[in-house]
């Protein structure tokens, strides 16, 4: 059985009092993990019930009354919660969004059963869920973001983990020479073309793989479309295919209204729906003045590459592609946002050009810089002498395809 990196964090977090609410992109893997969730409960003879809230029945039945839920645990609620027994009942809702009041129907198990009663809940949308959770249910829920997969899980469901304690080698003992660096080469091209998602990255037929990504381009992401309450889906399709062109480049909410034909507010309000979907990312510049980096444009980049490149309708191999130095970027910061909180990663940009790809801020002054090249030999350090001045604290590296520190997070 494969598991994913958030796996363990769940399984510590069972033990809290908070609820645990999942949230990612549809297709990342949610309901998968709740169901590893469940039989590891079950083995552990624990009383716990899954309910899948797109079933309708389900859902009126909740709506109506949320107690309903205990005449769906297999044993006798009632009794060890009438009894103040020790033992807890873990309820595992799937798809929590659906719910017209999830913020309510936490808080009331909450706040009456907090030590008899625990909820694990997936959500497929942060968006649907911060328009729901009218309650902030502060201290009573811990949420946690589910991505697609990272290259180290990539290469774990490709059953190649052992590639990672290569990596690992490698990253440990630079004079470290693998004899499966073009096997991991191979894989890391992969990735870059289709991506993380759990079911193109076990599919082994190259067309395939595209027909997935499609389908999750044609139905899943109309389905985000459809339950944002987007007026112009068209407009909004359009939008997205811009900005996966434009991916590691600044938003400009301004040419993208005029090159699309809406006002600056809707344009607003997509990009924001895109972000709640879990399928793009905005990151800020740097300065060491932080109220400039709320008034300066962000740069974009894609949760999936798959996705991204199901957009631009291109599966060539990198090395083929003109847009090879931003794919690897966009693979770059996701690596990165595995290590680092997103509200940590920035770029920096001067006015005349000037630019690094990324900046690990650990203070106004002090923090790791990064700039990404497809080959690191075209790496010119004399282009960075402005940054190099105006941050002598921060430290700046390139990193290419090459690196084995950015491939073994």
């Amino acid at each position: 059985m494969k598991y994913r990196y958030l796996y363990k964090s769940l399984v510590k977090h069972l033990s809290h009092k908070s609820h645990t609410i999942l949230t990612g992109a549809r297709q990342v893997g949610k309901t998968t993990l709740l169901r590893q969730l469940y039989k590891k409960l079950k083995e552990q003879n624990e009383v716990v019930a899954f309910v899948n809230l797109e079933n309708k029945l389900f859902l009126l039945r909740l709506e109506n009354n949320p107690e309903a839920i205990f005449d769906l645990v297999p044993q006798s609620p009632k009794k060890i919660i009438d009894g103040k027994a020790t033992k807890r009942i873990f309820i595992l809702l799937d798809e929590i969004q659906y719910l017209s009041n999830p913020s309510n129907f936490l808080k009331y198990f909450y706040d009456e059963y907090e030590y008899n009663v625990k909820i694990i809940a997936s959500g497929s949308s942060a968006f649907y869920i911060d328009k729901k959770f009218k309650d902030s249910l502060a201290g009573r829920k811990r949420i946690f973001h589910l991505y697609p997969l990272s290259f180290n899980e990539f290469l774990s469901f490709k059953e190649e983990g052992s590639l990672n304690d290569e990596i690992t080698n490698m990253v440990k003992e630079p004079s470290y020479l693998s004899t499966y660096l073009r096997s991991i080469q191979s894989f890391l091209n992969e990735y870059l073309v289709y991506g993380g998602y759990p079911a193109i990255v076990l599919e082994d037929d190259w067309e395939e793989k595209k027909y997935l990504l499609n389908e999750l381009k044609d139905s899943y992401l109309r389905k985000d479309i459809l339950e944002s309450n987007v007026d112009k889906e068209v407009k909004f399709l359009v939008l997205l295919q811009l900005l996966s062109i434009q991916t590691g480049n600044l938003i400009n909410k301004n040419k993208l209204s005029k090159a699309i034909g809406i006002d600056n507010k809707t344009v607003e309000k997509y990009v924001y729906i895109l972000q709640k979907c879990f399928h793009i990312d905005l990151i800020k510049p740097f300065y060491s003045n932080t109220k400039k980096e709320f008034i300066k444009m962000p740069k974009v980049y894609f949760n999936d590459l798959g996705l991204r490149n199901s957009l631009v309708n291109n599966f060539e191999l990198p090395e083929k592609r003109e847009d090879k130095g931003l794919l690897f970027e966009n693979f770059v910061y996701n690596q990165l946002r595995l290590k680092y909180p997103s509200s940590n990663i920035h770029f920096w940009r001067t006015a005349d050009g000037n630019e690094v790809d990324f900046v690990i801020k650990k203070s106004y002054v002090t923090g790791n810089a990064i700039e990404v090249k497809w080959d690191c030999d075209k790496f010119n350090q004399k282009k960075y002498k402005k940054f190099k001045d105006s941050y002598p604290r921060i430290k700046l590296t390139c990193i290419d395809r090459n690196n084995e520190d950015i491939i073994s997070y």
